[in-house]
């Protein structure tokens, strides 16, 4: 071993270490063979994607071992001969880990264990999934209709199995809420479950909703807080459009223009957190109907029987009574978020959520019929309508219920971009030199990050660069704009790089529109 190198894992106790009896020195001596390697300055070592690629396929098999010991330990009932209260007792023990990462290690180690996983576990023993798309793939499953053949849940299984080799958790989490196309059922089945998953979903997160404060008695305070994904993203994405580094300039002028102050534009109508306090007898506070984005209280699917003898109407907030301070605030913080007025907001676009959802989810299939019908009748064309997917997608990178779709269309920082209705121009050719507004907005259906290989710097972050250089004739055209952070757009004007561009493949599981996406490659000149 080189001077200065350390074994990590050179006690005496790892030469007979046993696993279920079998020898793990070979293993641990391999670790320490790499380990040294890589102390070594003499060894020259270029570290590439391959070494890390094959590090994490034997974690993933170190990892469904461990899952596979931690099932057979709960059919055996391990803890009952250390006196531990359960298995997931007895695995934070024996782990040093906390319970709740027991508690899910065993409730995915005994879902692997059934039977009706065996492809999911074949992969994740060969390393060929991760155990964060395990347990995405098993939950998947788990809420799939009892309708379903065998035969059918044997399609969705390899299918969702495959995707996790190709896709990264998030996205994987995404593609599997269309699991049930996999079984070959008919698209309105699909939506159907598809819509019936994010309204549960929603419904849940909204009512988790909770604020803690702490005053830490120094002039600051902790705050805490568990919101929707889809609001926090929200809040997310004003920020990264307030603190996008190269809009520091005008950081000065945005908090001037702040401090006038921000309210809640809520209406008395959506079930708000004020509308529910302060709104008068049930009968007298629906808000006038506002066409095909009308809100009702309760419109996102979540409603609750008030009390008896409360006086309360049924809407988002109807037990408002019945729960404590904490969840109360998260309530009004999100729907603070939900209302929040990105007007005066530096880069009003970038900080904008945009909502996509077909025609037929914004109106309904009804109202969409009819609409088809009178242009046919007065024109002699069908038009065609995209037709309903059960979820309406966003540019943060999460689905929604069309259901909360239609609610939050119409609140100030939320632009719904239906599929199938009117446009604008978005090609400005010669006539302009920089790239506008709603072409901004549009490429953020495309895009969701720099369009730079592997960046994931926040498209509220990018710039857009010409692809074929406006000093060369190129065009203000939206297909050739590219999103580029401050990092890369200053790269690809970098004499030492050169740089090529490919088009996304358009199977693309988080709901952006990517046939028109491209993605830069950069390399250094040699």
């Amino acid at each position: 071993m080189p001077f200065g190198a350390v074994s990590r894992g050179g006690s005496p106790s790892h030469g007979s270490a046993v696993v279920v009896g079998v020898p793990t020195g070979v293993l641990h001596a391999l670790v320490d063979q790499v380990h040294a390697r890589l102390a070594d300055p003499d060894a020259a070592v270029v570290v590439g994607a391959a070494d890390i690629g094959e590090v994490e396929r034997i974690a993933r098999r170190v990892e469904a071992l461990r899952l596979a010991l931690v099932a057979r330990a709960d059919r055996q009932q391990v803890h009952r001969r250390t006196g531990h209260s359960s298995t997931s007792a007895w695995v934070a023990s024996a782990t040093r880990s906390g319970g709740a990462d027991a508690a899910r290690k065993v409730q995915l180690a005994t879902a692997l264990d059934g039977e009706g996983l065996a492809v999911t576990r074949a992969a994740f023993d060969a390393g060929d999934v991760s155990g964060r798309s395990v347990g995405i793939i098993a939950a998947t499953m788990d809420k799939l209709p009892e309708t379903l053949t065998d035969v059918e849940r044997a399609k969705v299984e390899t299918s969702l199995v495959q995707k996790a080799q190709q896709l990264n958790p998030g996205r994987l989490f995404r593609a599997a809420k269309f699991a049930l196309a996999d079984a070959e059922r008919s698209a309105a089945e699909v939506a159907e479950h598809v819509e019936a998953q994010l309204v549960d979903q929603e419904c849940r997160a909204y009512r988790l909703a909770t604020v803690t404060m702490q005053d830490l008695g120094d002039g600051t305070t902790r705050l805490q807080a568990l919101l929707p994904t889809f609001t926090a993203r929200m809040l997310g994405k004003v920020l990264q459009s307030m603190t996008a580094p190269r809009r520091d300039h005008l950081r000065q002028a945005a908090e001037a223009a702040l401090a006038d102050g921000q309210i809640a534009a809520g209406d008395l109508g959506d079930g708000s957190v004020a509308a529910d306090l302060h709104a008068p007898p049930p009968a007298t506070s629906l808000a006038t109907p506002r066409g095909p984005f009308e809100q009702r209280p309760g419109a996102h699917g979540c409603r609750v029987r008030a009390r008896r003898g409360s006086g309360r109407g049924v809407g988002r907030n109807a037990d408002w009574a019945d729960i404590d301070w904490a969840h109360r605030r998260g309530r009004a913080l999100t729907e603070l978020i939900e209302h929040l007025d990105t007007e005066r907001l530096t880069g009003k676009v970038a900080a904008t959520v945009i909502v996509t959802m077909t025609i037929e989810q914004a109106i309904g299939a009804a109202r969409t019929a009819q609409i088809q019908a009178s242009v046919r009748e007065s024109t002699g064309t069908l038009l065609e309508m995209t037709p309903s997917g059960g979820a309406a997608s966003t540019d943060t990178g999460t689905l929604i219920s069309a259901s909360a779709a239609r609610r939050i269309a119409c609140q100030a920082g939320i632009l719904p971009a239906v599929l199938g209705g009117p446009g604008q121009v978005l090609d400005l050719g010669r006539h302009h030199r920089f790239f506008s507004d709603p072409q901004r907005t549009a490429l953020a259906l495309i895009y969701d990050t720099c369009a730079a290989d592997g960046c994931d710097r926040p498209f509220a972050w990018s710039e857009l660069h010409h692809q074929q250089p406006w000093s060369k004739g190129g065009l203000t055209d939206l297909d050739q704009a590219i999103p580029l952070c401050g990092y890369h757009h200053r790269l690809i004007h970098n004499p030492h790089h050169r740089h090529h561009t490919t088009t996304v493949s358009p199977d693309n599981p988080r709901g952006l529109d990517t046939r028109r996406a491209k993605t830069v490659h950069f390399h250094e000149q040699k």
